[in-house]
């Protein structure tokens, strides 16, 4: 079992930048492909973007590519993902999910774990 804990959520203005981090138990981290997904209020989650296991592989949501960086550091068990020239239609709940596969997905289906989220909020 694989627990995800997610943090770095918070308030900011439109323009300004914000980095997320996702903390994972476990011994198999570094197999693990892993992902942030997002879910606005009233609206289903989306995928936001995906890493491989040795970080030489990354996907993107459309909507973040060029603006969303998602990186990870194998021996701290942790994923990151930077926002940067945040907007405000990038306020969500982000969370952070893995697979027990080494390649990146960008389907909910193919997660395996799940965190709780964090909130992002961006004022216009």
């Amino acid at each position: 079992q694989v627990e995800l804990v997610e943090s770095g959520g918070g308030l900011v203005q439109a323009g300004d930048s914000l980095r997320l981090s996702c903390a994972a138990s476990g011994r198999t981290f570094s197999t693990y492909a892993m992902g942030w997904f997002r879910q606005a209020p009233g609206k289903e989650r989306e995928f936001v973007a995906s890493i491989n296991w040795n970080s030489a592989t990354t996907l993107y949501a459309d909507s973040v590519k060029d603006r969303f960086i998602i990186s990870r550091d194998n021996a701290k068990n942790t994923v990151y993902l930077q926002m940067n020239s945040l907007k405000p239609e990038d306020t969500a709940v982000y969370y952070c999910a893995g697979r027990r596969n080494v390649a990146p997905r960008v389907k909910l289906s193919d997660y395996d774990y799940w965190g709780q989220g964090t909130q992002v909020t961006v004022s216009s």
